[in-house]
């Protein structure tokens, strides 16, 4: 397969960027191709001196712009056409790429992503998935947490069919627990939005299992959490910044360990008709092998397909 990812994209690009490709590289079969979309002198230059690869071990795509995190996610695509970010989706969208990712401007992503590629058949709003550790093992899926703030009740239903099958298809959960974020687990506890969503939701052919209280992130009880896209920002901004405020304590053991970015990657924005995925704006050379590695675990789980197919049943 050809995994794309923007080289120019992120705080510490191009070389945190380049030097998280040469470890993915390393760790990838021979049959795939890491394809580095941005300034070639600067790739090739990284490459030669932080590794004993060539450049001619990965394809380089040469952008003479950057789309930077001030740029208007709307107008930088025509503004800077020979960007990094705008090639990148240019080459997904026809085929070159299997899968795209960034630590840029995540709006710009979006942007990209609504333009060039495109959604699924049927769905409403796309939407980002964030993994969240429980106490003794494994993650809960929270969506969304960022895209859609004000989002409306049939979207939140199918945010949980696109969480179940990510959390089936991609983390191998059989039969994924879904529940509804909100501030009681009754089902008529919540605002307008809530309740109108639940009664959605509980006649859903996956696996719903009613509301969910902010604290049952962390515990066994459930695989997927659904909230808009205001909420679950907010959500995994705070668990972000306490896990954060307790390493720095010392406070440090197996559960907090698991908090660290670097393990998983970027975000995978779900509902579009192709891979992509949104990668922290802060991301180091780890970060980076995660994410491209996370690419190619999200493309060989064939969730695209699976959704697809999912949603055309659903008509």
């Amino acid at each position: 397969m050809r995994i794309g990812l923007d080289a120019m994209g992120g705080d510490y690009a191009p070389e945190a960027i380049v030097k998280g490709a040469v470890l993915a590289k390393a760790e990838l079969s021979s049959d795939d191709d890491l394809v580095l979309f941005g300034r070639k002198d600067e790739i090739e230059s990284i490459i030669t001196s932080v590794s004993s690869y060539k450049a001619q071990d990965f394809t380089i795509v040469d952008c003479p712009e950057v789309i930077d995190m001030h740029d208007s996610p709307i107008k930088a695509f025509k503004i800077k056409p020979d960007s990094s970010l705008a090639t990148g989706f240019t080459w997904l969208k026809s085929g070159k790429i299997d899968t795209f990712a960034s630590a840029g401007n995540s709006g710009a992503m979006l942007i990209g992503t609504m333009y060039n590629i495109g959604l699924m058949e049927g769905i409403l709003r796309p939407c980002l998935a964030a993994l969240i550790p429980k106490e003794k093992e494994g993650v809960t899926v929270l969506l969304d947490v960022g895209v859609d703030t004000d989002t409306k009740p049939d979207t939140l239903y199918q945010f949980g069919l696109l969480g179940s099958l990510y959390a089936e298809s991609t983390l191998g959960i059989s039969n994924p627990r879904v529940a509804l974020m909100n501030i009681g687990e009754e089902e008529g506890k919540g605002h307008l939005q809530s309740k109108a969503a639940y009664q959605l939701m509980k006649d859903a052919d996956y696996n719903f299992v009613g509301n969910a209280e902010p604290r049952e992130i962390f515990k066994d009880n459930v695989d997927v959490i659904v909230c808009d896209g205001f909420v679950g920002n907010l959500i995994m901004k705070n668990v972000e910044a306490f896990a954060r405020s307790v390493a720095k304590r010392g406070l440090v053991d197996d559960f907090i360990k698991r908090f660290n970015y670097e393990i998983y990657g970027g975000l995978p924005l779900l509902g579009a008709n192709k891979v992509v995925i949104v990668g922290h704006g802060v991301s180091n050379e780890k970060a980076i092998k995660s994410m491209v590695l996370q690419s190619k675990n999200i493309y060989e789980s064939d969730i695209i397909s699976k959704l697809q197919t999912k949603l055309k049943s659903d008509k």
